[in-house]
C-alpha cells in the first residue's frame, strides 16, 4: 500500500479501515468494474456495499451505520472510485445525497423507515434537486407542494437525478410557499418512488459514468401524509446547503479515485513502455507529467481530508469544502488526460481503463456544483473572512 497511507494525515485505525475497503474491491469490483461500466446498473453490488458497512460509516449506530464520519466516508469513495466510478456515484447518491438529510434532519421514525434500508444497501435512495430549467440556481425552483388537509400533493420535474430510474425513495425539494422569495418558502419531502403520479420520463444517455442511472422524472399530483415533511416547514433550503458541503467533500474523494488508478496505471506503462532504445519514463515529456500527477493527487487528499476533518467536529466548511471539490475534479480531468497521452495510442483503446476514467472524470466539474459556482463560492467565504 501506498507510503502516503502511513503519513501523518491518517490514524491507524484509518489506514486498517483503508485496507478492508481495497481487499472488498480487489475482491468484489475491479473483476467486473469494465463489465459494469457496459450499462448494468449495479444493485446486488450496492446491496454487498451496505453488507460490508460501507454504505453508512457517516451514519449512526442506531440505524445500521457506524458513526465513524466524513473522513471515513472519503476513504469509501476514493476506493471504490478508484475501481469503477459510476458505481461509486450510485452508491454516494444513496448514502450521502438521500441520506445526510435524514440524518441531520429525520426523526426517529423516518430514519428507521427510510434511511436504515439505505445504509443497509437493502433500499436506494436519490436527491431531487436539479430541474429542467433550474440547476445551479436552486432558489429558482419551479416544483410545488400544495396543503390539501393533511396531504401535501407534489408537482413538478426533476432531471439529471442520480439513482433516479431505480431509487425506492427519493428527498425532493419544492416551494410550499411561492409568497415569498424561493429559497425562504421551500421544503423537503421524502417521497417513495412507487407513490401515484411519480414517473420517470427517460434515463440520461451519458458520456461516462454508464454503470449509474442518471435520470428525468416528473411528479403530477404525487400526494404525500404530513409525515413525510422532512425537518420543518420552509427549512429546505438549509437542508439543502447542509447536504452540499457533505456531498462535495465526497465528490473530492471520489474524483482522486478517477485520477488515481490512471496514474497508477501510467507509471507501470511509462517504466516497460520501450522507445528509442530506453524505458519512456527516461524522457522528461513523460516524467515530468507523473511528477505533476503525484503533486496533484497529494494535494487533493490534504485538502479533501481537511474539510472531512472539519465537517467531523461540526465546523462550517462551505469554503473548505469548495476548494476540495474545484482542485480534486480539476486535477482529476488534467490526471486522467495526461496519463492517456503517457500511453499513447494504447490509452484510448479500452485495453486500458484510462479512458474510461476520463470520461467519467469530466462530469465532476458539473455536477455537485459547476467549477464557475465554486469559485464564485470561494471568493465570497474569502472576502467574509477578510473584510
Amino acid at each position: 500500500m501506498a507510503d502516503y497511507l502511513s503519513s501523518v494525515l491518517w490514524t491507524e485505525e484509518e489506514i486498517e479501515f483503508r485496507k478492508q475497503v481495497r481487499e472488498f474491491c480487489d475482491k468484489e469490483i475491479y473483476p467486473i468494474a469494465d463489465e459494469i461500466d457496459k450499462g448494468s446498473y449495479p444493485r446486488d453490488l450496492l446491496r454487498k456495499i451496505g453488507q460490508a458497512g460501507f454504505m453508512g460509516v457517516h451514519h449512526d449506530k442506531d440505524y445500521g451505520g457506524t458513526a465513524k464520519g466524513l473522513s471515513y466516508e472519503i476513504i469509501v469513495a476514493e476506493e471504490i472510485s478508484a475501481a469503477n466510478g459510476g458505481l461509486d456515484m450510485a452508491r454516494m447518491a444513496s448514502t450521502t445525497l438521500f441520506g445526510m438529510p435524514l440524518k441531520v434532519f429525520g426523526t426517529d421514525e423516518q430514519k428507521k423507515k427510510y434511511l436504515a434500508p439505505v445504509v443497509k444497501g437493502e433500499k436506494i435512495g436519490c436527491i431531487g434537486i436539479t430541474e429542467p430549467e433550474v440547476g445551479s440556481d436552486t432558489a429558482g425552483m419551479k416544483t410545488r407542494a400544495e396543503k390539501d388537509g393533511d396531504e401535501w400533493v407534489l408537482n413538478g420535474e426533476k432531471r439529471f437525478i442520480t439513482n433516479g430510474s431505480q431509487a425506492d425513495y427519493m428527498c425532493a425539494f419544492a416551494i410550499t410557499d411561492p409568497s415569498v422569495k424561493s429559497k425562504d418558502g421551500m421544503s423537503a419531502f421524502i417521497v417513495p418512488t412507487d407513490a401515484d403520479g411519480f414517473s420517470v420520463v427517460k434515463d440520461h444517455d451519458l458520456l461516462g459514468m454508464k454503470s449509474a442511472r442518471v435520470s428525468w422524472l416528473k411528479l403530477e399530483d404525487v400526494r404525500l401524509g404530513s409525515e413525510m415533511l422532512l425537518g420543518e416547514e420552509v427549512q429546505g433550503f438549509r437542508i439543502l446547503m447542509d447536504e452540499l458541503d457533505s456531498e462535495r467533500t465526497a465528490i473530492a474523494a471520489e474524483a482522486i479515485g478517477y485520477g488515481r488508478t490512471p496514474y497508477e496505471v501510467a507509471v507501470k506503462y511509462s517504466n516497460e513502455r520501450q522507445q528509442f532504445g530506453r524505458a519512456i519514463r527516461a524522457f522528461e515529456g513523460v516524467s515530468f507529467k507523473i511528477a505533476d500527477m503525484a503533486m496533484k493527487l497529494e494535494a487533493a487528499r490534504a485538502l479533501t481530508l481537511t474539510a472531512a476533518r472539519m465537517y467531523d467536529k461540526g465546523m462550517k466548511i462551505t469554503k473548505q469544502a469548495s476548494i476540495a471539490k474545484l482542485y480534486a475534479t480539476e486535477a482529476a480531468i488534467s490526471i486522467t488526460n495526461d496519463a492517456l497521452q503517457v500511453l499513447g495510442g494504447m490509452g484510448y483503446t479500452t485495453d486500458y481503463p484510462v479512458e474510461r476514467f476520463l470520461r467519467d472524470a469530466r462530469l465532476m466539474t458539473i455536477g455537485g456544483g459547476t467549477a464557475e459556482i465554486l469559485r464564485f463560492l470561494i471568493q465570497r467565504e474569502v472576502y467574509k473572512e477578510m473584510l
